[in-house]
């Protein structure tokens, strides 16, 4: 029995085509059952939008079954993506998470599907990561490891791990205290605790943070790739939350995982080298630089082409 697979789109059909062409070229989509959540016009400019990607969500793409789920109003990234992936991995026990940005590599859904398997009874283990940051000497690191975070960027998770997800923030963070948020942030190399903060301030509404929080409460951990099954092609502005930034492109793996950690603890040597992306993947000053005048580019880009 394969994970089903539940994709989440909006207004975005340029992306979603391209997410659905990638994921139909895996080796196991048409052995798949596939969910695709469309989400309601935010407004009346998303209309036309929205149209366009439902109707490419209903052209003879080839899984084994496809179930579309159209929401007659706008949910929000957040609630739709907990109330679908609540609804699905209920009914069948586990399930692969897409977005519509994400491109996979045809071997994305061999790994998600057999990592399930393997790490199903396994209480410790709360996700499987489809995304790799593109660290440093990445042929230093085993083909699959652990790592604490949980990755937002093309994902897959059991009922029994899901059953853990607590919306509330405040519940989720009342006991945390300094090393808890140094531990929880990587040592203070990522923004997590920022997101955190941010999130409870309303300036984001972060489904993913939320996630990340429940696994660290539960001590969990996530199973990562050496090589990256999922390319986030979100980052170029289009995206909630997402900027234009080329920091995090990867080249997507080419073979897939022939083998997984028999022990269910975080890799030191990929914990260092993630850790080393986090802190340096800004950047010197000039290139800091270069970014953002693109980022501005592309922002006058992206307003210019909406109606």
């Amino acid at each position: 029995m394969l994970a089903p697979i539940a994709l989440f789109v909006y207004n975005r059909p340029t992306h979603t085509r391209k997410t659905l062409s990638a994921l139909e070229a895996n080796s196991l989509a048409e052995q798949s059952d596939i969910y695709i959540f469309s989400d309601g016009a935010k407004t009346a400019q998303d209309v036309d939008a929205v149209n366009q990607v439902r109707s490419i969500i209903r052209e003879p793409w080839k899984f084994k079954h496809i179930y579309i789920i159209e929401r007659s109003q706008n949910k929000g990234l957040a609630n739709s993506i907990i109330e679908g992936v609540t609804q699905v991995v209920q009914k069948h026990g586990s399930i692969i998470v897409l977005e519509d940005d994400l491109e996979t590599s045809p071997h994305a859904l061999q790994y998600f599907n057999e990592a399930l398997v393997r790490y199903q009874d396994d209480p410790r283990v709360m996700e499987i990561s489809g995304y790799m940051y593109p660290v440093e000497q990445p042929k230093k690191l085993p083909q699959s490891f652990f790592f604490r975070v949980a990755n937002s960027w093309g994902w897959a998770t059991w009922a029994r791990a899901w059953e853990h997800f607590n919306p509330d923030i405040e519940e989720l963070t009342k006991d945390f205290k300094r090393r808890d948020r140094k531990a929880f942030s990587i040592d203070g190399t990522e923004n997590f605790w920022k997101q955190v903060k941010q999130f409870k301030a309303g300036k984001i509404n972060s489904w993913a943070i939320r996630w990340y929080l429940s696994v660290f409460k539960q001590n969990g951990m996530v199973l990562y790739p050496r090589y990256s099954f999922i390319q986030n092609t979100g980052t170029d502005g289009s995206g909630t939350h997402s900027d234009v930034d080329q920091v995090y492109r990867v080249e997507l793996a080419r073979k897939p995982v022939r083998k997984f950690p028999a022990l269910v603890e975080e890799d030191p040597i990929a914990y260092d080298a993630i850790k080393h992306f986090y802190k340096n993947r800004k950047g010197t000053f000039f290139e800091r630089l270069a970014r953002f005048l693109e980022k501005k580019i592309q922002q006058r880009k992206m307003r210019r082409l909406k109606p």
